[in-house]
């Protein structure tokens, strides 16, 4: 048996219960923030919106660095901030397909990815299993995304700039979509085989997330 083998591994991290902490306050902020951007945006204050989604963005640094180091994760966390995520991204381009700064079928591209997950969600849930656990290619789409629609707008905001943040912005933006339906389809095929043996549970079970089985790890 190799050393390596005996070494211990690192303990996982505990997940509790409570709500009030500082990082779910810093998720929710990102949350109520998401309509100030959307509307900075549709009008046309382009300046103000990029200093929103900068202060967004450096709140989620301090929200996972507070909730690791001072041992607040939290369940209600899991939920708020991958949510507020996916509504800055979805805000940023929607509003921009309004202002014709991106086409439309990019909306539909990273919405479409989205209503996919959910139609995958309530496969797995009929099933009685809970959420799928984040795939890292899924981590690093929403990564690309959730800063080259930024990019893109601090490009409006200032057009001399945007010799530079056109290229980097759509760079991003076509990495991170072909990313985010890569990972989908890695979830449709975990979501194949974890229902391919498994009945669907019975009218009578219970509906919350909590009392569902979890899929494994693996």
């Amino acid at each position: 048996m190799s050393a390596a083998s005996n070494e211990p591994r690192p303990a996982e991290p505990v997940v509790s219960d409570r709500v009030l902490t500082v990082p779910n306050a810093l998720s929710a902020l990102r949350i109520l923030l998401v309509p100030v951007f959307l509307v900075l945006v549709l009008v046309g204050e382009d300046l103000a919106a990029f200093i929103v989604i900068v202060v967004s963005s450096l709140s989620d640094f301090l929200d996972g660095i507070i909730a690791r180091r001072f041992g607040q994760i939290t369940k209600l966390g899991q939920l708020l901030d991958p949510a507020a995520d996916r509504l800055f991204i979805f805000a940023a381009v929607i509003a921009l397909a309004v202002r014709e700064v991106v086409p439309w079928w990019v909306v539909v591209v990273i919405v479409g990815r989205d209503v996919f997950l959910a139609v995958l969600g309530l496969v797995l849930a009929q099933r009685g299993y809970g959420p799928l656990p984040v795939h890292h290619l899924g981590k690093v789409a929403t990564f690309a995304l959730f800063y080259a629609l930024p990019i893109l707008v601090l490009g409006e905001a200032f057009p001399e700039l945007q010799v530079v943040t056109s290229p980097i912005g759509w760079a991003f933006t076509l990495w991170g979509a072909f990313l985010y339906w890569w990972a989908g389809l890695l979830y449709l095929r975990q979501t194949r085989e974890l229902t391919a043996n498994r009945p669907q549970v019975s009218s009578d079970a219970s509906d919350t997330l909590s009392d569902r089985r979890r899929p494994p790890d693996a």
